[in-house]
């Protein structure tokens, strides 16, 4: 009999996390794969969190403190033995096949990030992302958010993955350097996937691995802070000096515009503390830069097709008076590729 993929599931556990119990119910049962589970607590405030991780198979971990999750993620990782790493949301509930249908595609020869089928838990039929677009201005959003699943049932290559639900095999994990752990929480999946494509490797978006996703969308000022602060870090690490130079009047005008937007919607203070932060750490985004540029084998020309110049109405709807500023950026974006 032939012995099955080892996969070590990382998940995190912070605040009330209603459906703990579920997630990692789910991650082992799994089948087609030899599963062990990392929980990292990150503040969790569930008063069984000592008897759910009390199994064979699964191991706490208490840092003391809230890593954010890019730091928990990359703890739980480095306790990771077997040869692929999952990432799994403390909220998503795999089915059974799910991770080895995952595993089975990272495994794949340049492939980099296998993304699952991640639907809405009130109505599994309903896609929550298959694989998440990147905007030339550095946002991202759950692709394919409220559509039909059967409209996402072909396996392709995406921008980004979704960290509700992947894999990746270690070995790159470990080539990667994880996730950077000053971002804290947001975007981290974004950054990971757009460094395997700059190291010419695939992100695929697997539609027979489905994960059931308690998808609840909040905003509140700390989130647009890391949102925003993130976004920028993206940007300014990731991005080649050529595109930062040919899209600096387009990135510049979209900040001025973000800040107005942050005022008008009450967390004017939070964007202004996300550019603080940037220029206060100014040696970490050029230190942070080098290594990612350093490393990187596919230049911006080559990755061009992945990035999207209109935003998606389901995921970020804009007013009216917006919309004709989304084929002012597609024009401006079709010279920018033209010279890169």
């Amino acid at each position: 009999m032939a012995e099955l993929p080892g996969v070590g599931v990382v998940m995190l556990a912070y605040a009330e996390e209603p459906v703990l119990h579920l997630a990692i119910d789910a991650v082992l049962a799994s089948r087609g794969v030899d599963v062990a589970l990392v929980v990292v607590d990150n503040g969790c405030h569930r008063p069984d969190v000592q008897t759910l991780t009390a199994r064979p198979g699964v191991t706490l971990l208490r840092p003391g403190r809230n890593l954010g999750f890019a730091g928990g993620v990359n703890l739980g990782a480095s306790r990771v033995r077997a040869d692929f790493v999952a990432l799994v949301n403390s909220d998503a509930v795999v089915e059974p096949e799910a991770l080895a249908r995952l595993v089975a595609v990272a495994a794949e020869p340049g492939t980099a990030i296998a993304s699952g089928s991640i639907r809405l838990a009130d109505d599994a039929s309903t896609m929550n992302s298959a694989g998440n677009p990147v905007h030339i201005l550095g946002l991202s959003w759950a692709g394919g958010l409220g559509d039909p699943a059967a409209d996402h049932a072909t396996p392709r290559d995406v921008a980004s993955a979704s960290g509700t639900g992947l894999v990746l095999r270690r070995a790159v994990w470990e080539e990667l350097g994880g996730f950077p752990a000053a971002f804290f929480a947001y975007q981290e999946d974004l950054e990971l996937s757009w460094r395997s494509w700059q190291h010419g490797l695939r992100v695929r978006f697997v539609p027979d691995a489905v994960v059931v996703h308690h998808y609840e969308f909040s905003r509140n000022p700390r989130k647009m802070f890391l949102l925003e602060r993130n976004r920028l870090l993206f940007v300014l690490t990731c991005y080649g000096r050529r595109t930062l130079v040919l899209l600096a009047p387009l990135l510049l005008a979209f900040e001025l515009a973000m800040g107005v937007v942050a005022l008008a919607q009450g967390w004017g203070r939070q964007k202004v503390r996300g550019w603080v932060w940037v220029a206060t750490h100014l040696r970490w985004v050029r230190d942070r830069r080098r290594v990612v540029q350093s490393a990187r084998v596919v230049d911006d020309r080559a990755l061009a097709h992945l990035w999207v110049d209109r935003f998606d109405a389901a995921a970020m709807p804009l007013p009216g008076w917006a919309q004709p500023l989304q084929s002012v950026i597609a024009g401006y974006w079709r010279l920018v590729r033209r010279a890169l």
